[in-house]
């Protein structure tokens, strides 16, 4: 298997190549979830939160933050009382929601593999023990 020809000019397997923050970024599962909620259409930080089981105030507004910096989402604020701040995707957030729309798909078909390879393993390991 060759390389793709864009790892000519970007090559993430390298240490210092500035490709891997952005990897580091996309590869976040809060940011996949998020950009997955926002991706289905504008969303509000509430209903962001309520949709993604797990993730705290803190966290959900880290990575929106840093979902914005780079691009992906844009927050806009409207002038009222209470505060009012809708997120959605920017083209380029839209891009990626499509590169990784199969990677879901995937995650969906494969699951069921998964875990029954989890299940071998720790069966194996409880046999070499």
């Amino acid at each position: 298997m060759s390389l793709p020809e864009w790892t000519e000019r970007i090559d993430p397997c390298e240490a210092h190549c500035p490709s891997r923050d952005l990897l580091d970024l996309i590869g976040d599962r809060w940011s996949l979830l998020i950009l997955l909620v926002v991706g289905q259409g504008v969303r509000r930080n509430g209903e962001l939160k309520r949709r993604i089981g797990g993730i705290s105030q803190k966290m959900l507004t880290q990575t929106l933050r840093a979902l914005e910096a780079n691009g992906l989402v844009v927050r806009h604020d409207f002038a009222t009382v209470p505060p009012h701040v809708e997120y959605e995707l920017t083209p380029l957030g839209v891009s990626l929601g499509d590169a990784l729309g199969p990677l879901f798909q995937w995650i969906e078909g494969s699951y069921p593999a998964v875990v029954q390879a989890r299940a071998d393993f720790a069966a194996r390991q409880a046999e070499a023990a």
